[in-house]
């Protein structure tokens, strides 16, 4: 069993924003901005490239009612899903990082864009 679904099952203790029936949202453990929570659906799919489209209309409104509850939906916020191991996908269980609570920064040069093409 992977470690998002002890979460799930409460094997694990968490830091719970929000929760539904078929979704969670927690805080990380190793938070990259001011707010930087987890999202994740509470059955087990182990990455987007897997997740349907069902359930993905579940977590876009999910996760727009967390970005409200932590009060970063009129400010703005960066939602990252990391995909496999080249995408950087460390647990392999689908979820979302909720960023937030500041100005995030963003390399925005393109001067190695012709390595790219």
């Amino acid at each position: 069993m992977c470690l998002f679904c002890k979460i799930v099952n409460k094997e694990i203790p968490n830091n719970t924003v929000h929760e539904s029936e078929h979704f969670l949202a927690f805080h990380d453990l190793y938070p990259k901005a001011p707010i930087h929570i987890l999202v994740i659906p509470k059955e087990h799919v182990n990455c987007f490239q897997e997740v349907s489209g069902e359930m993905m209309a579940g977590l876009t409104a999910f996760i727009q009612e967390v970005a409200a509850k932590v009060g970063i939906d009129k400010t703005g916020y960066r939602l990252i899903a990391n995909n496999g191991k080249d995408g950087g996908q460390e647990i392999f269980h689908l979820h979302f990082h909720l960023l937030g609570g500041r100005q995030l920064a963003w390399d925005h040069s393109h001067e190695d864009a012709h390595n790219f093409i």
